[in-house]
């Protein structure tokens, strides 16, 4: 399982153990689409239909340029990675698929099929938060080891997981991409889930951009205030950069007044969960 970790982010054939289960040492071989069968632990449960009509005009083009990896289970070859390109393939229109057959236990194939899915960028949040709480359930990883084995930085990995405890409406309705994960987590900053579902209502009714969320979420004085504390911090854009790197690296919303040579940092937490999980970032050896 080390190999597997040190081999994120190098591709799908880096993930995969060396050795074959064929003999006279054959690692890819052509398998009829018939006889392969859907992973039943894949973590994606959506899949973009334009996506892979695309991959399937260029697999009708050039072929398919990298194998699905696949296992043997009751004597038919079951789906380890490769979703997308398999669905491709019958698109296409293919009778085979090019793939490597090796021999996996049930948790390494659950394994691989996460991490091939949490690396793509499409991938729904609410499927990838989903899919690191597998990680932690399933294979008693803390949030170190999943940020290592994804190769993700562990502050996105704990952001992702606290989408799970919104209510169920407002998972869906971010499973369904009627709001950005940007709205899911400034919901998070409400402490009732009554009043998460409030705002989360009047965000589908108004099409509520992420800041106009932010700004009623925090709104404790009139909207002149607001609008000059806006108008005042966004005056030195000569911080911009670094505001982004802390706001990336502590997981929560960063602001600094000042100049470069003085000045303040005002860092947002929406819990005493988040607040003793933005200290232990600052002060993390």
């Amino acid at each position: 399982m080390s190999t597997q970790r040190k081999a994120l982010g190098k591709g799908l054939e880096a993930l995969i153990p060396k050795g074959s289960v064929f003999t006279g040492g054959r690692t890819i071989v052509n398998i009829d689409i018939n006889r392969i069968a859907p992973n039943p632990r894949q973590p994606r449960t959506t899949f973009n239909q334009e996506s892979i009509n695309e991959l399937a005009n260029s697999i009708r083009q050039s072929g398919v340029a990298q194998p699905i990896l696949v296992r043997m289970r009751d004597g038919k070859y079951e789906l380890v990675a490769g979703e997308r390109r398999f669905r491709a393939v019958k698109v296409a229109g293919l009778a085979s698929v090019p793939a490597i057959i090796k021999d996996f236990s049930d948790e390494a194939a659950l394994e691989l099929a996460i991490i091939e899915n949490v690396q793509r960028e499409d991938l729904n949040p609410m499927d990838e938060a989903e899919a690191y709480q597998r990680l932690y359930t399933e294979f008693k990883l803390d949030h170190n080891q999943i940020s290592e084995k994804v190769g993700k930085n562990r502050t996105t990995i704990v952001n992702m997981l606290r989408l799970l405890t919104l209510p169920t409406e407002i998972k869906k309705s971010l499973k369904e991409e009627q709001i950005s994960t940007g709205h899911a987590r400034a919901l998070l900053a409400l402490d009732q889930a009554h009043k998460q579902v409030q705002l989360w209502n009047k965000i589908i009714e108004k099409s509520l951009s992420v800041r106009d969320v932010e700004f009623l979420i925090s709104g404790n004085g009139n909207k002149q205030k607001k609008a000059t504390k806006r108008k005042k911090f966004t005056q030195n854009t000569e911080l911009k950069d670094t505001e982004e790197k802390l706001t990336t690296s502590l997981g929560t919303k960063v602001r600094l007044y000042g100049t470069k040579d003085k000045g303040k940092i005002e860092v947002n937490y929406y819990s005493q969960d988040d607040l003793e999980r933005i200290v232990e970032e600052i002060c993390k050896e």
